[in-house]
């Protein structure tokens, strides 16, 4: 019973990371002009957009790094109840904002919020389920995230003004305060806390020789993924608004764009469990990879103008976004021992966000190098090449949590 509260909260918790993470996305053009007073050049909507998405991505980073220290030091529950609680006052916060420029610092702080319940919420449920059914309970854990993405679609669609989608900021609240009281501790935490107050450093630990080979390829593979998923999930709605020039004001398009990412991720995080069990981890993550190259192909050589193909091309690129984050949550934590298992998480799941970050940010010169939004998105998929080269010399990590 305990097991299963465990899951529904940390489920709820990564949920609404994803509906946070993308409610800016989902709304950027019209957030953009409204706080500019005014209508916006591409170029400016562009730019201002980079500082938005690049400060919440830096939070993200800073949060899974500094708060998987936390949780190792503190215990699991205690920390993803901050983290939950974080991130949903910040985001209310943004109902009331004026300018950017607070938008940025709330959505920064958001940011380390969401940052540390994707670390935490993975690691306490990699320990505290049974090894046989792990990796699918990761995958549907995973899921989650896209389910909160179709959630940002919904309420951008639903709601008159983009400033009451983020009032459900209070929701998590409600989740941190519930995790705080109700959750029980990870027992294999509890087991290590004593060790780790006797052995070296944790950040010293983390870089052991037996621990650097894995460190720099879980690194390496999240980080490249970070960077093509995040540059194209936060620009294909603007992306597709530039395609309707003149046809319409893309508030519904905008909207299912967001559903239909989110759907695909679920779909794809649903199986990606499944394909770790009956492939390995090796061959699902190169599979993965591929897929994610042939759709961005796909996607942005051969769209120059809006039509309804649009939407299942976009469906199929979010699948196998699915599969890679339901695969990367059961196969990083998996590479690393329970004492140092949320650091070393967090170092993989964060160190690279910050070149994810500046990539983003750097959107805004690539659409007028490269003569707009899909030339500039395309680049993206090269994150899924170098990703690929990581994945294949990585270990199989089944059986060994």
């Amino acid at each position: 019973m305990k097991q299963n509260l465990s899951f529904a909260i940390c489920a709820l918790c990564y949920l609404f990371g994803g509906t946070v993470s993308m409610l800016l996305s989902a709304n950027l053009p019209v957030v953009v002009s409204e706080l500019q007073g005014g209508a916006v050049s591409e170029s400016e909507l562009a730019d201002i957009g980079a500082y938005l998405s690049a400060g919440f991505l830096y939070g993200w980073m800073l949060g899974g790094l500094a708060l998987g220290v936390v949780s190792d030091k503190i215990g699991r529950v205690k920390t993803l109840a901050f983290s939950t609680g974080l991130y949903g006052l910040f985001t209310c916060l943004v109902v009331w904002v004026q300018d950017w420029h607070m938008l940025l610092f709330y959505r920064f702080m958001a940011g380390f919020g969401v940052g540390g319940v994707l670390l935490v919420s993975t690691v306490y449920l990699s320990e505290i389920w049974k090894a046989e059914t792990r990796a699918v309970v990761l995958g549907l854990l995973a899921v989650t995230f896209p389910v909160g993405i179709v959630l940002s679609g919904a309420m951008t669609a639903g709601f008159s003004h983009w400033q009451q989608t983020f009032s459900l900021g209070a929701i998590p609240l409600l989740l941190a305060a519930i995790a705080w009281f109700y959750l029980p501790e990870s027992a294999a935490w509890q087991k290590t806390k004593q060790q780790n107050q006797q052995e070296r450093p944790l950040w010293s630990l983390l870089f052991a020789p037996e621990h650097r080979r894995n460190l720099v390829l879980g690194a390496i593979i999240y980080g490249a993924v970070l960077v093509g998923l995040w540059g194209l999930f936060s620009w294909l709605p603007t992306w597709v608004q530039g395609l309707l020039e003149g046809i319409s004001d893309g508030q519904s398009e905008r909207g299912l764009t967001m559903m239909l990412l989110g759907m695909g991720g679920i779909v794809g995080g649903s199986f990606s469990g499944f394909l770790m069990r009956q492939l390995g981890s090796r061959k699902t993550l190169l599979f993965t990879f591929a897929g994610l190259i042939a759709a961005c192909g796909l996607l942005f050589l051969t769209n120059s103008r809006f039509t309804p193909i649009i939407y299942a091309e976009m469906a199929v690129l979010a699948m196998f976004f699915g599969i890679s984050q339901g695969a990367l949550s059961g196969y990083i934590p998996a590479l690393f021992p329970a004492n140092i298992r949320a650091t070393a998480t967090g170092f993989c799941f964060n160190i690279c966000r910050f070149f994810t970050a500046t990539a983003v940010f750097f959107v805004g010169a690539l659409v007028n190098v490269l003569g707009g939004f899909g030339n500039a998105l395309l680049t993206f998929a090269l994150a899924f090449v170098v990703a690929m080269v990581a994945a294949f010399y990585s270990p199989e990590t089944e059986k060994k949590m």
